[in-house]
């Protein structure tokens, strides 16, 4: 079978490996140097990673955990997400361990002469306030740069979506915020020390705030317009999927003349990756514009003011 595939179609599949690629590594930076070696515990996979090596009487590296974890979400999302979700997170399952453990290599003294140490050094006291922040902007930025390519970085992402596939009134938002608070608890409890707990939670919501200002600037809340010829099917995943309502309505094609359906989704920064999915998955040739929405007032948002 013959693939007819366009010089374009074919330059923006390179770019989107390019982003999904550099997001990866970006996120398997911040995460090598900054978060790790303080033992940040700020959710995902290495938050998890570190609370095993903590516990598990083992001579295991970070490494090898994060790699095992990786992996073994990969395939939970392959067995219980379906294959298509599962594609999307191939790219950074198979290149973040790798990328993990080449980076962290980098915080010994005998590499590039210390430079990304920063534990143990006479700043430790504002370097750890450093890793924090930093750790917490490249993960944020580098899972930005994954979402806008159409990618995932898997992760506790994973666990968050099976929650919701099996839990139908359970918001993804909420489901993802509720796996990385259990973490971040465990961690504080494995940990025993609340500064690094107080500060994985700062490198969160800085992490959180990055994603947020990449991807669409400051706004919370966007609007999308889809123009397809699946509008139902579309409408009814949002309804069941992101616990959202959408509008339909009718619209005319300038060029073609014809007769088209519009649907309008109102959505937070959290659902943008579920809502790419459902678009691809009911009709990939969806026409689709986002735009950050200043505000919105209604049931599932902000009170209008009084």
């Amino acid at each position: 079978m013959k693939l007819n595939l366009s010089k374009k179609s074919v330059i923006n599949y390179i770019k989107n490996l390019f982003f999904v690629l550099l997001g990866t590594a970006i996120l398997a930076f911040g995460t090598a140097v900054f978060i790790v070696p303080f033992d940040l515990i700020t959710g995902g996979v290495s938050g998890i990673a570190i609370v095993l090596e903590r516990i598990i009487p083992l001579s295991l590296s970070v490494d090898f955990y994060i790699t095992l974890l990786t992996w073994l979400l990969f395939f939970i999302s392959f067995a219980l997400l379906g294959k298509d979700f599962a594609a999307k997170t191939l790219f950074s399952t198979v290149f973040y361990p790798v990328l993990f453990s080449i980076f962290h290599l980098l915080v010994n003294e005998n590499v590039l002469g210390g430079i990304f140490v920063l534990k143990n050094t006479d700043y430790t006291d504002i370097a750890v306030l450093l890793a924090a922040a930093f750790g917490g902007a490249c993960v944020g930025a580098g899972c930005a740069f994954t979402f806008i390519s159409g990618g995932s970085t898997g992760g506790v992402d994973v666990i968050s979506l099976v929650l919701c596939k099996y839990f139908k009134r359970l918001k993804s938002s909420h489901s993802v915020f509720a796996v990385d608070a259990i973490i971040i608890a465990l961690g504080a409890f494995v940990i025993k020390d609340l500064v690094l707990s107080l500060l994985g939670i700062v490198s969160a919501f800085i992490c959180s705030a990055v994603v947020d200002k990449v991807m669409l600037g400051a706004s919370q809340a966007y609007v999308a317009q889809i123009i397809s010829d699946k509008s139902e099917e579309i409408s009814r995943a949002v309804i069941e999927r992101l616990d959202r309502t959408a509008t339909i309505a009718d619209v005319t094609g300038a060029y073609s003349g014809k007769p088209k359906k519009m649907i309008i989704v109102s959505f937070s920064i959290r659902e943008y990756p579920e809502l790419m999915n459902i678009i691809k998955s009911e009709d990939p040739y969806a026409f689709l514009t986002v735009s950050p929405a200043h505000e919105i007032n209604g049931e599932g948002w902000t009170k209008a003011k009084t």
